[in-house]
């Protein structure tokens, strides 16, 4: 049986660096994956608020409201997070 070439599928990276590299081939700061990952807390807490809703309609009108501006709150945090906390973090001197 002939002996296939070997198939490339991605170009070889060097990581010597560690955590800096690897933050760079995903394009994502450590800052920034931390603000998903909080983004993606907030979002699962509001689902499980949405889905723990009562049957009374005043309270379950109180609670899903309060579930939606919480998913809102995530995803705002998901979407402009990095651009948000970079005010804090990038100290002008």
């Amino acid at each position: 049986m002939p002996k296939s070439p070997s198939l490339m599928l991605a170009e070889p990276i060097d990581m010597s660096d560690g955590f800096t590299d690897f933050f760079d081939t995903i394009g994502m700061t450590g800052g920034g994956l931390v603000t998903k990952g909080i983004a993606a807390v907030i979002a699962v807490i509001a689902i499980r608020m949405l889905l723990q809703l009562s049957n009374d309609p005043k309270g379950a009108l109180r609670k899903g409201s309060m579930a939606m501006g919480t998913l809102f709150v995530a995803v705002i945090l998901a979407l402009y997070g990095s651009e948000l906390f970079s005010t804090v973090t990038e100290a002008k001197g």
